[in-house]
């Protein structure tokens, strides 16, 4: 039985936690994707310098307000812009693709980018029913066969674990690409603690489940040649301004995506508000509320204590931030004040 009970591991104080950042290269209410991409290099290279420890891009597809739908592409595009932070997916959807195609994608990016390549995995369709059918996924497939699909997927990085000898993935084969699962629930929470491997938790959009997974990981695991020990990250939504009042006017942005999520529609990310009133009903807004459970917004001192306490009740190793931010500048203050209060010193230069 796995000893790793999550009540008896330490928490980290919130200097010694490791920051990386979730980009769904939002695509703006009068911009376009090319900007979008633009403005997610300039992102990449910001926090580099600012001693952040990944960079992942998430996998969605028919969202106007999501321009990372070929994950693997921005990928090269991001890595290739920046020099020693990690780059990856957080995650690519495995049930709709070969698992021999992604192999070969990520076998390609790590070695034009030797060590710095990350291959976080999910099971969820990343978009709704009639998307998924056009990409010719199994609509009667629940993400049961996710198992059998990473089993095919490490197996062509490492042909001691090949379930399909006579197929190889070139590039890729012999290769190290550090496999994450990711999940919202307790599904890929327990199947990376059996197989130990690390796990990352989308707190940004499950908040209520984040401890129910945590704890189920910890459980789970049992050690393997890639980890000892559990890792765990956890992403959340975080904005940082010079006062609670501006994070609270910053998040309404991501507020009306989740809401044109809720509702069905699909249009890019708009420009804040100063009030949500006559923008969501009662009911929208009760919904909203309970998800604001996975945003931590406010200055710096808001912030770096909320943060502490989350760290606190959750033992997370890593924190991922999404911050779903109008303007280009507002988002690059927000990570470097995220910085600041995480070393508790501006950082030089900035």
């Amino acid at each position: 039985m796995s000893t790793h009970e999550l009540s008896h591991k330490q928490a980290k104080p919130l200097h010694e936690i490791k920051l990386s950042v979730l980009d769904l290269v939002p695509i703006l209410e009068g911009g376009s994707p090319n900007s979008s991409f633009r403005h997610s290099l300039d992102l990449a290279r910001h926090v580099e310098a600012l001693g952040y420890n990944r960079y992942w891009l998430a996998e969605h597809h028919n969202m106007a307000a999501i321009g990372s739908s070929a994950t693997s592409v921005v990928i090269g595009y991001i890595a290739g812009g920046t020099s020693k932070i990690r780059v990856g997916s957080g995650g690519i959807m495995l049930p709709n693709h070969a698992p021999l195609v992604i192999a070969e994608q990520f076998g390609t990016l790590e070695s034009m980018y030797p060590g710095r390549i990350d291959l976080g995995l999910g099971r969820a369709p990343g978009s709704d029913q009639r998307t998924a059918g056009a990409l010719r996924r199994n609509l009667h497939s629940s993400g049961d066969d996710f198992p059998e699909l990473l089993s095919e997927l490490r197996g062509y990085f490492d042909p001691a674990r090949s379930v399909n000898p006579q197929v190889h993935a070139f590039p890729g084969e012999g290769l190290d690409v550090p496999i994450w699962l990711l999940g919202s629930s307790g599904y890929s929470a327990q199947l990376a603690g059996q197989l130990g491997l690390p796990f990352g938790f989308a707190g940004h959009f499950s908040p209520d489940y984040t401890l129910q997974a945590m704890e189920l990981y910890h459980r789970s695991f049992r050690a393997s040649d890639m980890l000892q020990e559990p890792y765990a990250l956890v992403c959340l939504n975080v904005i940082v301004a010079e006062t609670d009042e501006e994070a609270q006017r910053l998040a309404t942005s991501q507020q009306q995506a989740f809401l044109n999520l809720i509702r069905g529609t699909i249009k890019p990310l708009k420009p804040p508000v100063d009030s949500m009133d006559g923008i969501w009903t009662p009911y929208e807004k009760e919904v909203m509320e309970r998800q604001g459970r996975a945003s931590i917004l406010g200055s710096k001192e808001t912030v770096r204590s909320k943060l502490q306490a989350f760290l606190n009740e959750t033992k997370a190793d890593e924190l991922m931030i999404n911050a779903q931010i109008y303007d280009h500048e507002a988002r690059l203050n927000s990570y470097r004040w995220l910085a600041e209060l995480v070393q508790k010193e501006p950082i030089a230069g900035e």
